[in-house]
């Protein structure tokens, strides 16, 4: 073969190669929110992280094969109110010290819709981890600046399941709901 067609073929395969790869996208952690609500006696309470980072690979062709992944900073916890998130972070209740991230790592992904689908996988949180379904909904497409958004809830979280309880009497006379909701939006970029 000659010069010409070996350069050819190479510039084929590397394109088609491209064609096929994964996409991959980076958590805009700027632009995504991590938060959660827990019901009391006195109200609701609503809360946030503020540091995390994650990843999603896209696979167009078999999205079965797609995954997430994600990390937390538990430090960063964030319910308005510094004593309240001072006593989240302590040694009674997240221990941060011991335990300083949740993290998720999916198996598998099952597509619900053209524009929605469940994500299967481990959350770790406390030292525990329980195999949960995220929910995920794509409210936007990649587009020129190849990003994207996504909704994400989860089914309720029970406290008790991941050790999050407070001292006995505290527990007894607090009304916190054992029952968390978990609502997220991930703007993610994607990776050269």
């Amino acid at each position: 073969m000659n010069l010409r067609i070996i350069a050819t073929l190479i510039v084929v395969t590397a394109t088609v190669s491209t064609v096929f790869a994964n996409e991959n996208y980076k958590f805009d952690q700027a632009q995504s929110t991590i938060g959660f609500s827990v019901h009391h006696f006195l109200g609701t309470t609503r809360g946030k992280f503020t540091k995390f980072d994650g990843k999603i690979d896209i696979d167009r062709e078999h999205p079965e094969n797609s995954s997430v992944t994600a990390r937390i900073d538990v430090r960063s916890i964030n319910t308005g109110i510094i004593k309240r998130d001072n006593h989240l972070r302590s040694l009674e209740f997240f221990d941060v010290e011991k335990y300083p991230e949740i993290s998720f790592e999916s198996r598998s992904v099952k597509q619900t819709g053209s524009q929605a689908g469940d994500i299967m996988g481990d959350l770790t949180m406390h030292g525990v981890t329980k195999s949960i379904a995220l929910h995920v909904k794509l409210l936007t497409s990649p587009d020129d600046s190849k990003q994207t958004r996504w909704s994400v809830t989860t089914d309720p979280l029970k406290r008790r399941d991941f050790n999050l309880m407070f001292a006995s009497a505290a527990e007894n006379i607090s009304g916190t709901s054992q029952i968390v909701q978990v609502n997220i939006e991930i703007k993610a970029t994607r990776s050269q």
